[in-house]
């Protein structure tokens, strides 16, 4: 990755930090540090800086840090009550005790469901000081909070779970997972290019881009979720077998998978290029689809 792309997750945890010191202050001492466990455990912070890069390639000017950090605060939540015993019950998450196995599950759903007010607080005040309009301000909100809904992750989470022990067609499995993973991944994208105030036809290529990169980042958890190992991946693998889940590997087998990965980022990339969208740091992010490990 580039000096810059490395600067500027730098400057997402600086804002977190913020976050948690501005904003968490008059939680109950222990939901603060569920919250703080959560928020700030490490990660890749895909969704901010798709958020970040977006609006850049789209115009924007202004510092967009503190709002990209609004779908991260959703996605910690997300993984918090994911963890869950009631839910997929995992024990290990970025290399670390869940949240629920060091602060036990009633502190764990209460730290996750104070994320989800967080978030919109961070939308607005981040939207305050970078001077958007009501108009766009609503918006933003709309397509966040849209993205962690019944449309979005948790209808997603809901199918997701019903389909475990179930055969599920290919068509199945990727609607599940364009709600469950890439509905998120797809608003912090279409969240950037909102800011910066893009066309119809840019929105258009941002909203290509992020389904195409959205459902291959979930096609390639899956992958590494049978070819890679715990301590690399950071969180326990095997567990879409033992729970019965029809992956993308078990419909298409690893190469299948990989390779329809592939053509989605192609896709993706291609709308980008027809609108001169695509700048250094959107493509590294659509390569690091293909190429992470963890």
């Amino acid at each position: 990755m580039s000096a810059q792309f490395e600067a500027d997750r730098e400057r997402i945890e600086r804002r977190l930090d913020e976050i948690c010191d501005n904003y968490l202050s008059e939680l109950p001492a222990e939901v603060e540090a569920a919250v703080q466990y959560g928020l700030k455990s490490p990660g890749k912070r895909v969704r901010p800086l798709l958020l970040l890069f977006a609006y850049r390639a789209a115009g924007g000017g202004e510092d967009a840090s503190q709002l990209a950090c609004a779908p991260e605060v959703i996605h910690a939540y997300s993984l918090v009550h994911d963890d869950l015993p009631c839910m997929d019950d995992d024990d290990m998450r970025r290399g670390r005790p869940t949240v629920h196995k060091v602060h036990g599950s009633r502190t764990a759903m209460l730290a996750g469901i104070t994320m989800i007010p967080l978030a919109a607080k961070v939308v607005r005040e981040s939207t305050k000081s970078m001077g958007l309009s009501q108009e766009t301000r609503t918006k933003l909100l709309g397509t966040l909070l849209d993205a962690g809904g019944a449309r979005g992750m948790i209808g997603g989470q809901v199918r997701d779970l019903d389909g475990e022990g179930l055969s599920l067609s290919l068509e199945q499995r990727e609607g599940i997972h364009s709600a469950k993973t890439g509905a998120l991944i797809l608003a912090s994208v279409m969240m950037g290019g909102i800011a910066a105030n893009a066309d119809v036809a840019r929105m258009a290529a941002l909203e290509r881009y992020g389904r195409a990169i959205g459902l291959a980042f979930q096609i390639m958890d899956d992958v590494l979720d049978v070819t890679s190992t715990t301590s690399a991946l950071g969180k326990t693998t095997g567990r879409d077998v033992a729970l019965g889940k029809s992956t993308y590997p078990a419909l298409l087998g690893v190469d299948g998978a990989r390779k329809r990965a592939e053509t989605l980022i192609g896709e993706g990339v291609a709308s980008l290029e027809k609108q001169k969208l695509l700048t250094q740091e959107l493509s590294q992010v659509a390569n690091f689809m293909l190429t992470r490990t963890s």
